[in-house]
């Protein structure tokens, strides 16, 4: 797949955890946003949006606006910092300490296959999973195409085909066991990205404050990949102390 960016997404207010600096807590004698971005380490550039006293070398630091804005804020501001001739980025949560580089050259790997499936009907397409391991219905067959089912009733945008009906993935994500898309755990074109932020902000009156991730992706073309290496899942978050003491022991 050649050169690809990362932006890890690190301004989450971690109310289930008491509004603690959630990526900066340790797992395995690391910070999670730095273990995330150890897997990533070949990415140029890597973009950390967030709050962070320090950070590997090389390693740019953003805000969202406005801060605190949510993940979709976070992610306009991690692809401002992109250049033009970027085409792919992974797209990471920074509670991810399990995520591993084997993992991001899964997805890289997906995103670069050719397929020439037909469209999906209706019943086939699957909204994204809510951020961070929310339920969400069964997704379709595991490493499958489907768009991302629009936001607030909008109309998905048809899949890209080439004459021969060849489909092009606007990006790939893993599904957890359940079928539930981890959108935070993925790697997109950037094209694909920095069109889905302007219809975003044009539908949400210029402010991605508070917008949810399912909206971001509403349209998109969407690569689901379920996870078959060893070791534990890479996508696996975490949003209590209970994910963070798993993914220790996990860890060691």
């Amino acid at each position: 797949m050649g050169t690809y960016a990362a932006v890890v997404l690190a301004g989450g207010a971690a109310r289930r955890m008491g509004g603690v600096d959630k990526p900066a807590l340790p797992v395995g004698g690391q910070p999670m946003r730095d273990r995330v971005l150890a897997a990533v380490t070949d990415a140029t550039p890597r973009v950390l949006v967030g709050a962070a006293d320090a950070v590997p070398a090389g390693v740019l630091v953003v805000r969202e606006d406005p801060p605190g804005g949510g993940p979709v804020a976070a992610a306009a501001a991690g692809l401002a910092l992109l250049d033009a001739d970027t085409s792919l980025v992974a797209l990471l949560a920074a509670d991810l300490p399990l995520l591993t580089r084997s993992a991001i050259g899964d997805l890289l790997n997906h995103l670069d296959r050719e397929t020439h499936d037909t469209e999906p009907t209706g019943d086939r397409s699957a909204p994204a999973a809510p951020a961070h391991g929310g339920p969400a219905p069964a997704s379709p067959a595991h490493g499958g195409l489907a768009p991302a089912a629009p936001a607030c009733g909008g109309l998905a945008s048809p899949a890209r085909s080439g004459g021969d009906g060849e489909r092009r993935p606007d990006g790939v994500c893993f599904v957890d066991g359940d079928g539930r898309r981890q959108s935070l755990c993925g790697v997109w074109r950037v094209a694909a990205l920095r069109a889905a932020v302007d219809r975003l902000t044009v539908e949400r009156g210029g402010s991605l404050a508070g917008a949810p991730v399912r909206a971001l992706l509403a349209g998109l073309v969407v690569r689901e990949v379920a996870w078959g290496g060893e070791g534990p899942p890479p996508w696996f978050d975490c949003d209590t102390d209970e994910d963070v003491r798993r993914a220790e022991e996990w860890a060691r």
